[in-house]
Parts: structure tokens; sequence; C-alpha cells
């Protein structure tokens, strides 16, 4: 996607960055997270035409479709001649990936099929001229990478929710890469007591907070299931259940009666240290057609600028969090750390102690990087606009339509002067206001899509009367 056309007026911002040493790719990451599949992106937002760049546990990828194979590949993001980003090149003529260096091309196999400088009959090494593939899968609209051995894929299950398989429901999607751990997000979502407070006035109510008495219901290397028997809302939404598939996926199940069955689910992709891609899904099993018929009205890039809001009530905040845990010993020290003294804390214990029995810390010899200030902590552009399909057309709709718009005053008040009659009067300083009123709206669309204000909804002064 293009860059905004004001990228020169936007703050610095934090993005991620593709610039790992090729020489020393997963050698600061724990073996144990290795071995599993992640999701990279959703179906949706991949562009056929073009490469795109992303990072897995310190791997730096190339994803691109291979149109011979008929799938997507993923290739480690490196030329084998020269070390240059595979991304910044292009799909050739006969579908393969081609180096923007050299022009050398490489097969869906990631065998190199041609070199413009070799000479007629010569046969460069196949194994040094080839790149490295990933395995690659698509399930439930997500492409998942394996970050081992593609030998070892076939043995490892996909991460999925059995549930997404059953006919029925209605999913709202979204993602952002955020400046944080995937642990730190994990710990954050499976923490259920946090939302009344955290996310006031956007999916929570003070007055809804209460004691969480939860429970562990299993525990082992494959993760833990856990058990709120009262449930969110002081009970009102009926019990909750709750799933950790380790390494990076978990999913709150409950049903609310008369209503639907509602799940929040959430993969945390590593990127590197403290940096993560969030995969967020809100399946609904409606009772009824209605909601899904209103939902499935609202455009799916003002469903993200809403999420957007959500996500940021907590991630300055645990941006912070992060790096005083790390100063007391990370997540072997987690318990010492922290002083967990309720039983809403049972799912935080849970996370930790999978995490130091089973797995250890994914990055066990990289420190956080710096902290970063409000202003790129808000920054959505270059954590989800330029990688969404549906946000990123959206922004280059409001550029394409506000001359337009910005047009249509001075058009009405010509129109008023020329024809002098009351109903081109009316009409005209009718569409001049709705006009004026619809350029604020872009306006306000377009610096949605790109940063957010940085004044939670919950720190916004309360209404009189309005419940504390």
């Amino acid at each position: 996607m293009q860059r905004p056309q004001n990228a020169g007026d936007m703050p610095t911002a934090w993005r991620p960055r593709h610039t790992a040493d090729p020489t020393r790719i997963g050698a600061m990451t724990s073996t144990a997270w290795q071995g599993h599949w992640y999701p990279v992106t959703y179906l949706r937002d991949l562009d056929r035409t073009r490469p795109a760049a992303f990072t897995l546990l310190e791997q730096d990828l190339v994803l691109w479709w291979d149109g011979a194979g008929q799938s997507w590949r993923a290739f480690a993001d490196v030329c084998p001649h020269r070390l240059v980003p595979l991304s910044q090149g292009r799909l050739n003529g006969a579908g393969e990936l081609e180096c923007p260096y050299h022009g050398w091309s490489f097969a869906g196999d990631g065998r190199c099929t041609a070199i413009p400088q070799a000479a007629a009959g010569a046969s460069p090494s196949p194994g040094r001229s080839a790149c490295r593939a990933y395995a690659t899968a698509e399930a439930q609209g997500l492409l998942f990478v394996f970050a081992g051995e593609a030998s070892e894929a076939a043995a490892v299950s996909l991460p999925l929710v059995p549930l997404l398989e059953e006919p029925g429901w209605c999913v709202q999607d979204t993602f952002r890469d955020l400046p944080m751990d995937a642990l730190t997000l994990l710990e954050n979502v499976l923490d259920v007591s946090h939302v009344p407070f955290t996310h006031h006035r956007t999916v929570g109510r003070r007055e809804n907070a209460a004691p969480v008495e939860a429970s562990i219901t299993s525990a082992g290397p494959q993760g833990f299931t856990a058990l709120w028997e009262e449930g969110p809302r002081r009970g009102r939404l009926g019990s909750q259940h709750t799933t950790f598939a380790a390494p990076a996926l978990m999913w709150h199940d409950l049903t609310a009666p008369g209503f639907a069955r509602i799940l929040t689910v959430v993969y945390a992709t590593p990127i590197r240290r403290g940096e993560c891609r969030l995969f967020a899904r809100f399946p609904f099993l409606f009772q009824s057609r209605l909601p899904s018929l209103l939902l499935g009205l609202r455009p799916r890039w003002l469903q993200h600028i809403a999420n957007h809001t959500v996500l940021e009530d907590d991630q300055v905040f645990l941006h912070w969090q992060e790096r005083v845990l790390e100063r007391r010993g990370r997540s072997g020290a987690a318990e010492r750390a922290f002083f967990l003294a309720t039983g809403a804390d049972v799912y935080v214990k849970a996370l930790h102690d999978w995490v130091n029995r089973f797995a250890g810390d994914p990055f066990p010899d990289a420190p956080l990087p710096p902290r970063l200030e409000l202003e790129a902590l808000m920054d959505r552009w270059h954590s989800h606009t330029r990688h969404c399909a549906a946000c990123g057309g959206a922004l280059r709709g409001i550029r394409r339509w506000r001359p337009l718009v910005s047009a249509l005053p001075w058009l009405a008040l010509l129109g008023i002067a020329w024809w002098h009659s009351l109903p081109v009067l009316v009409g005209g300083v009718g569409l001049a206001a709705a006009s004026v009123l619809l350029r604020r709206r872009l306006d306000l669309w377009e610096q949605r899509l790109l940063a957010g204000e940085g004044l939670p909804p919950r720190n916004r002064p309360e209404r009189a009367g309005a419940a504390g």
C-alpha cells in the first residue's frame, strides 16, 4: 500500500523492524518456541500481485503467492546471492519471486530457476542458490507459518479454535502490531479482572468490578483451561470458560442466555523481543438473525477504528509494565515481582507457570528496546492501516473523495447566485452545510486511521451524576 500523502507530517512512530542479522537468525530465541505454527496475516489482507515482509521469532520472512503451486509461500527474506531482502522484489511474468538486486528468480519450493548473469550451460550449486522455504498452511481465514524446520511441520497441529469449524458464527476480526512481548499481551488478555477498570466506557464499566473466583481446570505442556463460574458483569453473561493453547493462542467462551454464544479469541504472534502481532477475533453465534445483519452493515474499517480505541486503553501502561518486570527478573521472577493477592490472578499465575515449567522465555538473551513515548504508541498507520486491505482502501477513498466534497459548498453558492430562487437557496444552503459536515467527518476518519488520541475514554471527565 502507498504511504499517506502527508506522511512527512506524521509523528515519528513505532513500527515493526525488518533488520535482523541473517547470520544470527534464531540465535536468541528459545527452541521451545520454534516448533509451532503461528498466524502471520489474515488471508483477505494479502495481495497476490506483490510480496510482503513479516518477522516471526526474529526470522525475517517474505510472503508471496505462488501461481504455479496455487498457494502462499514463506521464504527467508534474504537472497542467497548478495543477501538483500526478497520482499523488496517482485513476482515476475512466470509468477516466481524475483530478487530486486540482480534478478535471480525462485520457484515455490525455493529452487533458483534463473540467474541472468550465469553463462549458458553453467549450473550453480542447487543447494547454495536456493532459498529457505518455510511450511505454510491456510485455515479459518488465516495464513500460518511453521517457525521451525519445514520437514517437522506435518507432525504439529495447527493452533485452531475447534468451535469455529461449526457453521453459523458471525466473526469480527482485527489485528495490530504491538510494541510489547507476546507474553505481555497474553498475560493481559487472559486477565479478566482488568476489563471493568481499564476498558471503562469502551467494553467495560467500573461498577461491574467484583471478586473473580476462577479455577484452573487442567494444565500441562500444551497450556491450560480455566473456569469462571460467575462470569463477567456480575454473572449477567453466564459462566466463562478459558483455554490457553500454548504457545500463542487463547480464547474465552461464554453463553449469554437469550442472546448469543460469544468467544474472544486472541493470537499473540511473537515478532521479536518487545514486539508482537495481535490477531483478535470476536465470534458470535446469535440466537436470532438480526444482530448478524446489523453487524454486517458496518464497514470493516470502521469496526477496526473502534477496536483500536479498546486496544489503546491499555497499550501504554503494558509497554511500561514489561520493562519493570524485566528489571525484576522477567517471567522467572513473576510471582515475586508481582503481588498476586486475589483469586483474580489465577490466570496470570498459570501463564507464568507454563512459561517457567515448559517453554522458557522466547528471547532469553535479548533486552527490551527503549521505552516509547505516547505519540509513537498511538501510531495506527505503521502498526495496522498499511497492512489492512479494508483500512488502507478506506484511506485512499477518503483522499480521493475529499477534493469533490470540498468543492461542493462553492458549487452550491454558485447555483444560488445563478438561479435566484427560494428552492435553490434552501437546497444550496443545505448542500453546503452537509458538505462541510462530511468534510469534517472525512478528516476525522483519516486521523483515526493514522493515529489514536492518546486519551483513554476511562480518563475523560464523568458527566454530572454519572456512576464512577
